[in-house]
């Protein structure tokens, strides 16, 4: 009797042991797959930085001193940008919105990360807002950083673009993708004084796999989220330009009349990423919402 007990004891210890090595091994796989970084202060709220279409973490890099001073800050790349692991893509998955917000959600879950705020730039605004209500438990908060939840002009809406510019934009990007990148990027950037801006963001879309960037291209362009706005039940930011190519000033306006209680900043710059233009103006409203949403919720 003695040793069946012991057998049983070490088949479960045994299991025991084995869930926990898969445990981490599913932990590591995440912040191998997402090319996870964290730095910051290890004890101060959590921000979570995501980059938009063509890009990676690189371009908080002017933002995230100003975070990490009081805050625990957390990058990644989408699977298919930045280092991300090319072995985890799959097609399907990343051809809807949905599959970038469960990169979000499958980061804040390997981390054990609860009440963060969520930093989504471009179509990542989009796809925190998945994330939020996928995983209520683990977003506190979302600040949306140029967002667009539909590029294409439709009834009583301007998204900045007709379904014709959208279909030319995506023909040329698939038939061309390092010649689209290199003619695109300057005008997403804007600031022709500026013509580093633009060469970086070049570089950065060059980098990215073209077929991986094809695939996110259309995600991008083509989703429709202007239904899911108004689900959103957390303290948010809106941050928009006061002149942007892809992300117009009334698209900004949109969002804000749409997310219940939402505030809206609109940034002295130009351009469709202010973290690269005006870092101090973005780190400055970030900071300013980081800490009323802190001071908002209960038992701070």
């Amino acid at each position: 009797m003695t040793a069946d007990m012991d057998v049983r004891q070490d088949t479960a210890d045994t299991a025991d042991t084995a869930h926990a090595a898969d445990a981490a091994d599913a932990a590591h796989d995440v912040r191998h797959r997402n090319n996870v970084t964290v730095t910051g202060d290890p004890e101060g709220p959590v921000v979570v930085l995501a980059h938009g279409f063509g890009c990676d973490q690189h371009m908080w890099r002017l933002v995230v001193p100003r975070l990490a001073e009081r805050h625990r800050v957390v990058l990644f790349d989408y699977v298919g940008s930045g280092r991300s692991d090319p072995a985890a893509w799959d097609a399907d998955r990343y051809a809807s919105l949905e599959g970038y917000a469960q990169d979000v959600v499958d980061v804040l879950r390997e981390l054990d990360l609860e009440r963060v705020t969520f930093v989504g730039h471009s179509v990542s605004a989009m796809a925190g807002v998945l994330a939020a209500r996928m995983a209520p438990d683990r977003v506190a908060a979302l600040a949306l950083v140029t967002p667009s939840p539909r590029y294409i002009d439709d009834d009583g809406y301007r998204g900045g673009f007709t379904r014709d510019d959208i279909r030319e934009l995506l023909a040329s990007l698939e038939s061309n993708y390092l010649g689209w990148s290199s003619a695109m990027a300057p005008v997403v950037m804007g600031n022709p004084d500026r013509p580093e801006l633009g060469r970086e963001l070049t570089d950065s879309f060059c980098a990215t796999d073209p077929a991986m960037a094809r695939v996110f291209a259309r995600t991008t362009f083509l989703s429709d989220n202007r239904d899911d706005l108004a689900g959103v039940k957390v303290p948010t930011l809106i941050l928009e330009c006061a002149e942007d190519a892809l992300a117009p000033r009334g698209v900004g306006a949109f969002v804000h009349a749409r997310v219940p209680g939402s505030r809206l900043v609109t940034l002295d710059a130009t351009g469709h990423c202010p973290q690269l233009s005006a870092p101090d103006a973005t780190a400055d409203a970030l900071l300013d919402f980081l800490d009323r949403a802190h001071d908002a919720r209960p038992g701070t």
